[in-house]
């Protein structure tokens, strides 16, 4: 052979390899990306040929395909519309997909690898294809009792299985109508997606799970309380300085509580009065005592700073490293840069309602065939060992005092010991207050974990707090729950 064959034959098996490698890397490593991909148009028409799967919340369809006999053969239907647009999301051949919608597309469509053989029966039978029904988790009348009592406000609330992680609610408002993201007309589709893209009050974020994430204030105390008590140095009783005001070290930024006076009469101020009260400076001066990565590692275990798959993706709550102690002290109550999601509050409650066992959060129960067959589960999971069962247990007790006779009253239920912690979150000067609360019930046999933040004040100015606008939230949600 000579030299020139000898280097196209190189040429060539390079090229050969190279294109071998790609189209194995494409086959077995991107391909769920790809088909997962909102521009990936041609899998959206080809999904188009096969009776799409309804979407099930217990026996309440909220998502299904119906015929149409225009060249897409059928369009998608949202019966409930804005109430589980958080949920579902929507499907569409020309603005792609999201929500359980995106992330379910393989079993919804019917290409899923377990339905390749009911693919082939349903082909040697002659029947027409039709995709898995997907069941999420959410409760209906849970996810009502959520939406009415959040109403016309902007925010979130999300509601949590504490022994499963099962999501029993997930709203964010405002929100959209996905029927109108379903149409085939193509146009309507396009200005109507851009004006939702536009409109300040960005209704295509879900906020129960991610998007711009507000600052969780007061409600972030459950954790430095919980890096104490797990620390073995503290007790409920432990006691701290009871100044009207505190400057932080290395720093001009002075820290006030709520009240702008004392935490109670005394010179010293338990941690049990702290929380109760919901008091800054004695959590500030804890937080300053624990340290910055103390901080950081108990947050870390009740998932901040980490990502979730519901399966859809949610953001990243954030507690940030490497801070001084100004910055350490401002952030024990939930100030500075921590930004926190209400899944992620429901779940801090939900760890310490669970023995200090933090589940994975699913949006998925199970996935069914045209003929019932279980396709796919999704178990229970444990994410996290936050806590021991012994260190939950002061935690909680202040968790219900704070309700019954503290700060966080207004998610008190007459006959239920409700465990929980109110915040009233700055976002800068002469911004609007994030409200919030997290908690859970029974105390003593907890049934469900609650997280609401609402934003803009509540639409009641500098007037309001998390226990006059969130925490009423909270016990609707809480009552739906124990009222089945």
């Amino acid at each position: 052979m000579n030299r020139e064959l000898k280097r196209v034959s190189v040429v060539i098996l390079v090229m050969f390899l190279a294109l071998f490698g790609s189209t194995t890397v494409i086959q077995a490593f991107q391909a769920d990306a790809l088909q997962l991909d909102a521009r990936n148009t041609r899998a959206l028409y080809d999904s188009y040929d096969t009776e799409r799967g309804p979407i099930l919340a217990g026996s309440t369809v909220i998502a299904q395909s119906v015929p149409t006999g225009d060249r897409f053969v059928f369009q998608r239907e949202y019966p409930e519309g804005a109430l589980y647009a958080p949920v579902t999301g929507y499907f569409n051949p020309t603005q792609g997909s999201a929500g359980i919608e995106q992330y379910m597309n393989d079993y919804l469509s019917g290409t899923s690898n377990s339905q390749f053989l009911d693919g082939i029966n349903r082909i040697v039978a002659g029947q027409a294809p039709k995709g898995a029904a997907v069941e999420v988790t959410i409760d209906p009348t849970v996810q009502q009792a959520a939406f009415d009592a959040l109403g016309d406000r902007q925010g979130a609330v999300v509601a949590v299985e504490p022994s499963t992680g099962r999501i029993l609610a997930m709203v964010s408002t405002p929100t959209y109508d996905p029927n109108l993201l379903a149409s085939h007309d193509a146009q309507s589709v396009i200005s109507t997606y851009a004006a939702l893209e536009d409109d300040p009050l960005t209704p295509l974020i879900n906020r129960a799970t991610g998007g711009n994430m507000n600052p969780p204030g007061s409600t972030f105390k459950i954790v430095v309380a919980a890096a104490a008590i797990a620390s073995g140095e503290y007790t409920p009783e432990s006691t701290f300085d009871n100044p009207a005001s505190l400057t932080l070290p290395g720093s001009s930024a002075v820290v006030y509580n709520w009240t702008r006076t004392t935490c109670g009469p005394g010179e010293t101020v338990t941690l049990a009065e702290a929380i109760r009260q919901s008091c800054n400076i004695p959590l500030a001066e804890l937080g300053m005592e624990l340290g910055d990565e103390a901080l950081r590692e108990q947050a870390e275990k009740f998932g901040f700073n980490s990502e979730m798959a519901l399966p859809t993706p949610t953001g990243v709550s954030v507690y940030p490293s490497d801070l001084d102690e100004a910055q350490t002290g401002l952030s024990a109550f939930g100030q500075f840069e921590v930004r926190a999601s209400p899944l992620q509050m429901a779940l801090v409650s939900a760890g310490i309602a669970n023995d200090g066992t933090v589940m994975q959060p699913t949006l998925v129960d199970r996935v069914t065939g045209r003929n019932l067959e279980v396709l796919k589960t999704f178990e229970p999971q444990v994410m996290s060992e936050a806590l021991t069962e012994e260190q939950c247990v002061p935690l909680t007790d202040m968790m219900v005092e704070g309700v019954a006779v503290g700060q966080s009253n207004g998610a008190r239920i007459e006959g239920v010991d409700v465990a929980g912690k109110t915040g009233t979150a700055q976002n800068g000067t002469d911004e609007p207050y994030s409200l919030w609360f997290t908690g859970f019930a029974p105390a003593e046999n907890p049934e469900v974990a609650v997280a609401v933040v609402v934003e803009n004040d509540g639409n009641l100015g500098r007037h309001s707090s998390g226990n006059i606008v969130a925490a009423p939230i909270a016990k609707k949600v809480i009552e739906a729950v124990l009222n089945k």
